[in-house]
């Protein structure tokens, strides 16, 4: 089993290209906040600079691309110090209406900051080790891309893509752009100690056993003792390098798996509530909708008519 694919699969990641833009300085863009998304900018032409909150500014050159985690505010700028405008503003000023290029200022074309802006959304109630471990910024230089094959080819792909007018290139963007993020956590997992630790345990071939046997068999009541011996280890020794890989305990890690499984199963809404408590390894609905309630703030029936509704 790919781990990585298995819960990205079931956090439903997807992309979603917004504009290319064509910026002739001055310009300075403030971009709110969006909690459920992952924010990316490529600079395909240019270069600018991408401030998140007070932390100081990242110069972003051509070939360089940005991803801003939890969809936190923040800045983009034609030099450090410009004070931005909100974006809805720079929008309506600019005649923009989200369709073709986003046109800011006058000059000439091959002198202007040209950038492919999106964000990856996952499904709602998505909460994994994965997500949390994400820093606040992630920073992908064009000298990174060059020991990345796809992902380099990837984003060359994606730039092509955007000033394609043939059928269908829309949707190649948006399909590219995922494959871009599962190449980008890769190459940049050393940006965060969280989540280079997570890596290392979806590869490491004995803590990794265990987190497939948890995948594979979700219903299994499974123990500390059991999963140390799938990962062939003690007890004692597998519960700490578990902890200390990916951040939590095993039997932590096993109770938001679960609810995250079924959240994908009360999403699609073709099995009663009772069965996604037996399928996911509850012995009964009331102990499920009481842990569902606990996490999500909602119960399992009030998640389900709400995304019906």
């Amino acid at each position: 089993m790919d781990l990585l694919s298995d819960i990205l699969d079931s956090l439903a990641l997807q992309g979603q290209f917004y504009f290319r833009t064509c910026f002739n300085s001055p310009w300075a863009i403030g971009v709110p906040n969006y909690a459920s998304a992952i924010r990316f900018h490529y600079a395909v032409q240019g270069e600018c600079y991408v401030r998140a909150g007070e932390d100081e500014p990242i110069r972003l050159r051509q070939g360089d691309l940005v991803l801003i985690p939890a969809g936190g505010a923040h800045a983009l700028s034609d030099t450090p110090e410009r004070r931005p405008v909100g974006l809805e503003t720079v929008m309506q000023d600019n005649g923009y209406t989200g369709t073709g290029t986003f046109i800011v200022g006058e000059g000439c074309e091959r002198a202007a900051t040209q950038l492919m802006c999106g964000h990856f959304t996952f499904a709602e109630g998505s909460n994994h080790p994965l997500l949390r471990s994400l820093p606040k910024v992630i920073h992908l230089s064009a000298g990174m891309r060059s020991a990345a094959f796809w992902l380099d080819e990837a984003l060359r792909l994606m730039a092509r893509q955007m000033t394609d007018e043939n059928p269908g290139s829309l949707a190649v963007v948006r399909r590219m752009s995922e494959i871009i993020f599962i190449e980008t956590i890769r190459a940049c997992s050393a940006q965060s100690e969280q989540l280079s630790g997570l890596m290392e345990a979806l590869a490491d071939p004995k803590i990794s056993r265990a987190i497939q046997a948890m995948h594979h068999d979700i219903a299994t009541q499974w123990t500390v003792e059991t999963l140390a011996g799938e990962a062939a280890m003690s007890r004692s020794r597998f519960a700490a390098r578990f902890q200390e890989l990916v951040g939590c305990g095993p039997l932590t890690y096993l109770a938001e798996w679960r609810l995250q499984k079924a959240c994908a199963l009360l999403r699609e809404g073709r099995i009663s509530v009772q069965e996604v408590a037996g399928r996911i390894g509850y012995q009964s609905p009331a102990a499920f909708t009481r842990a569902f309630t606990n996490m999500f703030g909602e119960t399992p029936t009030a998640f389900r008519h709400r995304l019906a509704a």
